[in-house]
């Protein structure tokens, strides 16, 4: 079920667009190290090259950590399956006959659909996306002193 309300914006992004106030950051948001960034395994060949287009960008905004390689490498296979899904609506039109002949919805657009509602709620699940970690806050240890 989707939280209601705006989607919080992350920490690093708020900085770059010189809104943040200290008053709206939250001070134990989670800060994933960022020292091990590599393309997942077996991407698609049309996914691999937007992983390369838009990897470098997300890296220099300091928005892409180690623990969101996945999402992103999930975010360029569903760029990858819409593009595809783009060419067969282009190729076949947005109607398609069925085997009885009567005019249907191409089934481009459930598959994508589908596919599209089950990574988001994945990703906002486990907060792997910057706008869901911000809703994720670390837990301090106790200190020394506690014992």
């Amino acid at each position: 079920m989707a939280r209601p309300g705006k989607k919080p914006v992350p920490t690093q992004l708020k900085i770059i667009r010189g809104t943040d106030q200290p008053c709206r950051v939250k001070k134990n948001e989670p800060k994933p190290n960022d020292n091990r960034i590599y393309m997942p395994f077996k991407l698609s060949p049309a996914a691999s090259k937007q992983w390369t287009k838009i990897v470098k960008e997300l890296k220099e905004a300091k928005l892409l950590t180690n623990i969101d390689t996945q999402a992103l490498g999930m975010y360029c296979e569903a760029y990858a399956t819409w593009m595809n899904a783009q060419k067969m609506i282009q190729t076949h039109g947005v109607v398609v006959k069925s085997k009885n002949g009567f005019p249907v919805q191409s089934p481009f657009f459930h598959v994508a659909n589908k596919s599209f509602d089950q990574m988001k709620g994945l990703l906002i699940e486990f907060g792997m996306t910057p706008s869901a970690r911000t809703r994720v806050s670390t837990v301090e240890g106790p200190d020394d002193d506690d014992f």
